[in-house]
């Protein structure tokens, strides 16, 4: 007899970063466990800093208006921190929410402490992690995506797609670059090594469409053409980007209370015209949380947040959801 899981249908998250994704409490033992000192002694301050408690809120904490993702980040630095993070990540929400495919994603770089700590004993730490859950849970599948960084010099970057080759045969299953948009950054730079990437048989996903204009946007579906993008939703309003996504297969990876949380949207109503017009123009969509303990979310409730507020139908929810299971860079 199979036992029905208590949270429901399974479910699959494509769009979760590591630094955002780890509970407080957890952070607080690792960061003692190793030694660091942290901007406070008292618990609930330390979990204000990093966790967003309200819709449009930025950090502005302890001079944490930039990066909220610091600390987390910082605390996650090491193999004794990254193995149990990742593990309970993947653990927790396949209890909580029956998260059967789970895509983790993160940049090893910003975890060996500014080259303190060897990139290998990082990524094989997070690994170690991923497997040790799936062999305790065998109905998940999971994977890491590697993070490359707007910020970083090209050789930096180049050196993280490097050991995302030296692993893909552990379980390093994607390529996705991230932070934010800036003059000195050139997506054109980087065509070269995407496409390779996905020659390589690696999925490629890139943070784009979330911010400033819809040029960098359009040059990667152009010319990358991605099999998916993170965020995205910009293309609500450009009906030519939106049937570009649709004509090359791209699905975006929405983050809707995630959006809200950091104000790159501005209300629920500005939400329900952006989806609504995705969904009308058939591109496909993904929800995820894009790191739940951040942004004090899961994937279940997104999507009932969703429903509740009208942005989509149930109809709508249900595609959103086995587009999820398909667009996913993990294969059996």
């Amino acid at each position: 007899m199979t036992n029905v899981h208590p949270a429901g249908e399974p479910l699959a998250e494509l769009h979760s970063h590591l630094g955002a994704a780890v509970d407080a409490a957890i952070l607080w033992t690792l960061a003692h466990e190793q030694g660091i000192k942290l901007p406070t002694k008292d618990y609930w301050a330390f979990e204000n800093i990093v966790t967003i408690k309200k819709t449009g809120e930025i950090k502005e904490v302890l001079g944490l208006d930039r990066n909220f993702y610091h600390w987390t980040e910082l605390i996650q630095s090491s193999p004794l921190a990254i193995e149990p993070a990742v593990h309970g990540t993947i653990s927790g929400a396949y209890r909580a929410n029956n998260i059967v495919v789970h895509e983790l994603r993160f940049n090893p770089m910003k975890r060996n402490r500014g080259g303190e700590r060897d990139l290998d004993y990082i990524i094989i730490a997070a690994i170690r992690g991923m497997e040790k859950a799936t062999l305790e849970y065998p109905a998940v599948r999971a994977g890491l995506i590697l993070m490359l960084d707007r910020e970083f010099p090209r050789r930096l970057n180049e050196i993280i797609f490097e050991k995302a080759k030296k692993y893909q045969h552990r379980g390093v299953i994607g390529i996705d670059i991230a932070g934010p948009q800036s003059g000195k950054f050139r997506i054109e730079e980087y065509k070269d090594l995407f496409v390779e990437a996905k020659e390589l048989g690696f999925g490629v996903t890139l943070h784009t469409g979330e911010e400033g204009s819809l040029k960098e946007m359009s040059y990667i579906i152009r010319e990358i053409q991605p099999h998916r993008i993170g965020h995205g939703f910009m293309a609500w309003n450009n009906a030519r980007v939106m049937k570009s996504l649709v004509e090359h297969g791209i699905t975006l990876e929405l983050c809707p209370r995630s959006n809200l949380n950091v104000g790159v949207i501005k209300s629920i109503a500005a939400m329900r015209r952006m989806y609504g017009a995705l969904a009308r123009h058939r591109v496909k969509l993904t929800i995820n949380t894009d790191g739940p303990e951040m942004h004090g979310t899961n994937l279940r409730q997104e999507l009932e947040f969703l429903r509740k507020q009208k942005i989509l139908t149930a109809t709508q929810l249900q595609e959103c959801i086995d587009n999820a299971f398909d667009a996913s860079f993990i294969r059996t």
